[in-house]
């Protein structure tokens, strides 16, 4: 019997596998990893430097753990070169390995600005275990940090380093952190309390160029200003990776295109997680993941199962003001109805009578299970 075979072991590989041996504890299972297997928690690395984690502090299973604990074969630091998917088989290192069933779980990419200057290519990037070791070894004596991007990760990253003692400067085009979850109360709500913690802020700008300037940078705004920093931290936002799957002729779109039960293009061929647009979406979050994983594991232990996902708040990692929210459906009717005071915003998104959405920062995070509760009934 040919294995069932997974590319990636981040989380969406090993939560399949996981799910999949609750199942089925015997059709053969290989996993191919460009790394070196261990299991770490990705959403984890943007809260690390104020726990005191190093990397080797983040991996809580190493590869050969891994294997013995789920009953597979693990590949690492092993590329997949093709995909064949009317053979059923794999290049990887040169080596062909025939599948019975392949599912791709590679995750997604960090999105590069076209900086221009001659210190462009210095800018970091924090999207596995490999890059945040690079970044931890860079911030160690490093005074200034700045973060392109004021979005979830950018925000995460910036309490983070700020938390461990550095100074932060946060840049970014949008009006206010946040900008594509929160309704404007909440993100200057968030704005104001990183504020508080020493984060500054340029907003309405962005970076044109960088600038090597004897051991640290000098960034060129759009806007004519500047910001001297240490170290550079890009964190724009990620896009799901398809070039496997492109090179094999799967149906791409924003992600690998699959259907309810996680089913590409192709026969026998599924994906999961940040790499994959399940009915036309991409939720880059861990809890569609985690049922995402739950479904395709019954999809391949031949049981029917169909993704359906609960409410699915996300919790932002930012103490200096938590944040809660829910985004409303793309394409959904209704509007924001904010309640805000010192303690922290309450903003739901109303359609009529229906609740499609809330976003909570504060003190106003409370109201999370009440809301979801709504969200829920509808």
């Amino acid at each position: 019997m040919h294995p069932i075979v997974i590319i990636g072991t981040g989380l969406a590989g090993y939560t399949l596998a996981r799910e999949l041996r609750k199942l089925d504890s015997i059709t053969p299972l290989v996993m191919i990893t460009a790394d070196d297997g261990g299991f770490y928690s990705k959403p984890m690395l943007s809260n690390a430097l104020l726990r005191g984690k190093t990397p080797a502090q983040l991996i809580s299973a190493d590869a050969a753990k891994m294997a013995a604990d789920i009953n597979a074969v693990i590949r690492v630091r092993t590329q997949v070169e093709a995909i064949d998917t009317v053979a059923h088989t794999v290049t990887a290192n040169g080596e062909t390995i025939h599948y019975s069933r392949l599912v791709l779980a590679v995750g997604a990419r960090p999105i590069r600005l076209p900086l221009e200057g001659d210190g462009a290519d210095d800018v970091l990037t924090v999207n596995s275990l490999d890059d945040y070791a690079r970044f931890h070894a860079q911030v160690q004596g490093a005074r200034r940090v700045a973060v392109i991007g004021p979005g979830l990760i950018g925000c995460e990253f910036a309490n983070d380093l700020a938390g461990a003692g550095h100074a932060v400067t946060v840049i970014g085009p949008d009006p206010h952190p946040l900008g594509r979850l929160l309704p404007a109360e909440a993100g200057n709500a968030v704005r104001d309390a990183l504020s508080a913690v020493g984060i500054q802020w340029r907003l309405g700008t962005v970076v044109s160029r960088v600038e090597r300037d004897g051991g640290a940078y000098r960034l060129l705004l759009a806007d004519g200003s500047e910001v001297h920093a240490d170290v550079v931290l890009s964190a724009i936002g990620l896009q799901a990776d398809t070039r496997l799957a492109q090179q094999a002729g799967l149906t791409v779109n924003r992600g690998i295109v699959v259907n309810g039960q996680l089913r590409t293009s192709a026969e026998d061929t599924y994906a999961l997680g940040d790499c994959a647009e399940v009915n036309g979406v991409v939720l880059p979050f861990v809890l569609p993941l985690m049922e995402q994983a739950r479904t395709l594991a019954a999809v391949l232990a031949g049981r029917e199962a169909a993704v359906n996902y609960p409410p699915m708040p996300v919790a932002v990692k930012t103490p200096a003001c938590p944040v809660v929210v829910a985004p409303p459906a793309p394409g959904s009717g209704g509007q924001w109805q904010v309640q805000a005071d010192g303690e922290g915003v309450r903003a739901e998104f109303v359609d009529g009578t229906l609740l499609r959405g809330f976003a909570l920062t504060g003190a106003a995070i409370s109201a999370k299970q009440a809301l979801v509760k709504q969200l829920a009934a509808l």
